[in-house]
């Protein structure tokens, strides 16, 4: 549970900032997106920062039971398949982000989604 509550404190506050600012700055992040888009290098080394912490997670808290901390595992995957997914195929990777980019939704609903989440690991990494 510590372990929980230590990675909850880590990933709450950021997926809090993460998804404020592209509540508060959508247009912001949609050109960060499009120039993040255009260099296989930034995908690249994208795909590198997100395997790592990633199987860090999954090493070290693998915990499948239906609470909060489920949360914290499926980010873990996530993160994993997401690093690999860059790493071996970063020109889908662009294809499928400029479909993202595109919809007027995709910023909204990330923000939306993202900051939920970051308020549900808050709450339990700092308050429950």
């Amino acid at each position: 549970m510590q372990t929980s509550r230590f990675l909850a404190q880590l990933i709450g506050p950021t997926f809090l900032v993460i998804g404020l600012g592209m509540l508060a700055n959508p247009e912001g992040y949609r050109t960060m997106a499009r120039e993040f888009l255009k260099s296989r290098a930034l995908i690249y080394l994208a795909g590198l920062l997100a395997l790592v912490p990633g199987l860090a997670i999954v090493i070290v808290h693998n915990v499948w039971v239906p609470d909060w901390r489920l949360i914290i595992t499926i980010f873990g995957w996530l993160a994993v398949i997401g690093g690999v997914f860059r790493l071996l195929f970063p020109q889908k990777v662009t294809s499928i982000g400029e479909k993202m980019v595109a919809s007027t939704r995709s910023m909204l609903v990330g923000g939306v989604v993202v900051m939920a989440l970051g308020a549900i690991l808050g709450f339990y990494g700092y308050f429950a």
